[in-house]
């Protein structure tokens, strides 16, 4: 059996981390800037000054939350997978080690 490498799990660890800051920080800023950008546009556009603007950021701040949580429902899952991969592993070594 071949044992996992410890650094290259860091590694994963790492990226995993990076990749799940920078996804919620598009959730965080993205939706907003464009509902404040469109809803000004807009607002000027059929001159309703501020409600355009004001329904968009508040349906932005929906998505926000939306995305927010889907993100993290999913790194909460992968970090139960690899939980339960580690725990197969540690297993099987147990396993092996017991049987020599």
């Amino acid at each position: 059996m071949v044992l996992p490498d410890p650094d290259k799990k860091k590694s994963d660890e790492w990226q995993k981390g990076l990749n799940l800051a920078m996804s919620l920080s598009g959730w965080l800023v993205g939706p907003l800037v464009l509902s404040l950008i469109l809803g000004q546009y807009l607002d000027q556009k059929y001159q309703t000054k501020p409600w355009i603007f004001l329904i968009l950021t508040g349906f932005a701040f929906l998505i926000t939350a939306l995305g927010l949580t889907i993100e993290t429902m999913k790194y909460i899952r992968s970090l139960e997978r690899d939980i339960n991969k580690d725990k197969e592993i540690n297993k099987d070594i147990n396993e092996d080690r017991s049987h020599n």
